[in-house]
């Protein structure tokens, strides 16, 4: 029996899969510690979208790589998409590394240790060999992979992996694949295992979620799953993430309308307020037809909070059309966003685009753009102040007594409620909004219920 510790780098998508290849390795006997610094075998799952997580991973390699007090060091893997994209490097650049696993073969992970400990080990730490897969199977790895062991009140569930769009500054669909969608009968079974062990929020993700198809073309969309999964009694809340402006549909939109436990908030990223941009981008969008998707989203949900990405310092953007952008988000008025400077991917068509933008400048432009968004999450959270709404309280806060919950709408709020424990749904008042959070008091049984 070993101790494991398993660290995600990037998107929602890691921590799904993180989870599961914790689930691999308890199904193995092995145990789940919380530092890299007492386990015996420690798995890096890592993001390939900006330069800074793949370097994280060279960064952590090298501390892990260093021998212990004892003269031991953990079993090494890498996993994720910088894995699939870069396996020859991390050889080259990280000889220390045991298995080598990308995001679509981790279900092999107990054989590849088992593979990995029958390699002699040299002298300088640096195996003769290693145990690499970065296979894209035929067979989905969900078909190989154990029962859920997830103990919590909110919960990710995979529903859709890879991306037909091909943007051209993204390695998804050369790190993750086409988009394939697993079946509805598999996620209505897994959502069962989820709310039996505790889960009242169900969040499911994809690279584009919304492309959803049923795991066969024709079969469902995800307005249809997400109508299934509202079925299940003790299911409280359902949310969904990411979404392609392509792909929202107008049953989707009206899904919104119709399903109460679908929750009022939606990530869908524009990346740039220019159309002229976007179209270099192939993003299959433009700012027209993405503000009027949003308006038809507040047509029938006027409450709804929207989120989104952007890009700053794409290859020939220019002033206005970076002003295009701080445009965008003081029409939308978004309640949070994540915005980043444009990153060279290698492979990527934008990598090797005319015209990069010089890096002080790409500096400049995100400040602003931060300011900006920082600004807008501050005038939503303010002006929330007065709604009666339920938390779904998720962690401990800062000060005795405190909690941390999250509204419908995705906010933080803060509140003190003797006796409440995490899991709980509770009656509040917005109070107060601050930048990054809101404050709340409970409300007495009668005045909910009124």
């Amino acid at each position: 029996m070993s101790r494991y510790h398993v660290k995600s780098f990037g998107c929602q998508m890691n921590v799904y899969d993180s989870e599961r290849m914790g689930d691999l390795l308890a199904g193995e006997g092995h145990v789940a510690v919380d530092s890299p610094d007492n386990a015996d075998i420690v798995v890096l799952n890592t993001c390939h979208i900006r330069e800074r997580a793949a370097e994280k991973l060279y960064s952590d390699i090298g501390r892990l790589r260093k021998p212990r007090a004892d003269g031991s060091r953990p079993v090494i893997v890498a996993a994720g998409c910088v894995a699939q994209a870069e396996g020859a490097e991390i050889g080259r650049r990280a000889p220390a590394v045991d298995v080598i696993v990308g995001p679509l073969a981790y279900h092999r992970l107990p054989d590849l240790l088992r593979e990995a400990a029958a390699i002699p080990e040299d002298a300088r730490g640096a195996r003769w060999g290693r145990a690499i897969d970065t296979d894209m199977p035929a067979s989905p790895k969900f078909d190989h992979l154990p029962p859920r062991r997830h103990q919590g009140a909110s919960a990710f569930l995979t529903v859709q992996e890879g991306c037909d769009k091909f943007c051209t500054f993204c390695v998804v669909p050369y790190t993750r694949g086409g988009e394939t969608s697993r079946p509805q009968a598999d996620l209505v079974a897994e959502a069962h295992t989820l709310v039996a062990a505790g889960a009242v929020e169900i969040t499911l993700i994809g690279q584009n979620v919304n492309a959803y198809d049923g795991g066969s073309a024709g079969t469902d969309s995800l307005p249809g799953l997400i109508a299934r999964l509202a079925e299940i009694p003790g299911l409280k809340r359902i949310r969904y993430t990411t979404s392609h402006p392509r792909d929202m549909t107008q049953g989707l939109i009206d899904a919104h309308a119709r399903i109460p436990k679908l929750m009022p908030y939606l990530h869908l990223p524009v990346q740039s307020g220019s159309s002229r941009i976007l179209k270099a981008m192939n993003r299959a969008h433009t700012r027209e037809s993405y503000l009027a998707t949003l308006a038809q989203l507040r047509a029938v949900r006027p409450d709804i909070a929207l989120s989104g990405d952007f890009i700053v310092g794409f290859p020939g953007e220019t002033e206005q059309d970076f002003q295009d952008t701080l445009d965008i988000v003081a029409e939308v008025g978004y309640a949070q966003a994540y915005s980043f400077k444009y990153s060279q991917r290698p492979g990527t068509p934008a990598a090797t685009m005319a015209d990069q933008v010089p890096e002080p400048v790409k500096e400049e432009r995100l400040a602003r753009l931060q300011a900006a968004i920082t600004a807008g999450a501050y005038e939503f959270n303010k002006a929330s102040v007065g709604r009666i709404t339920e938390i779904l309280l998720e962690r401990p806060g800062r000060k005795p007594g405190q909690l941390i919950g999250k509204t419908p709408w995705l906010q933080s709020a803060v509140v003190e409620i003797p006796g409440a424990k995490i899991g709980d749904l509770i009656a509040v008042q917005i109070t107060q909004g601050q930048p990054n959070s809101v404050e709340a008091s409970p409300l007495q049984a009668e005045r909910a219920a009124a």
